[in-house]
């Protein structure tokens, strides 16, 4: 069964540019340890400070994988440093749904 995580952030408004390039480090990443990337969405309409990503794992336990190897990761760990360094993110949150799917 996939499982998918929805990470909403609220980021600084005057940063879309740094949340972007952010957001492309991290589709490959996602991808290279076994995941499906949806996609970042960015503030268009409405809320201006509201971005939201997608991606799947095929279990919980393959997302745990992602996270743990991720962590010593040089990729990854160059993408953290970077959304800390330019602090365009001022907090999220995670939640795991189950798609369904035709």
């Amino acid at each position: 069964m996939n499982v998918t995580c929805h990470v909403k952030y609220i980021i600084n408004p005057d940063m879309i540019e740094e949340f972007e390039h952010y957001a492309q480090l991290w589709i490959p990443l996602v991808e290279k340890f076994g995941g499906q990337h949806h996609g970042y969405f960015l503030p268009s309409e409405g809320a201006n400070d509201i971005a939201l990503a997608l991606f799947s794992f095929p279990s919980l336990a393959d997302y745990e994988t992602y996270r743990n190897e991720s962590a010593n990761d040089a990729d990854c760990l160059a993408a953290f440093d970077y959304a800390k360094k330019h602090k365009f993110i001022l907090r999220y949150e995670r939640n795991f749904m189950r798609p369904i799917l035709n």
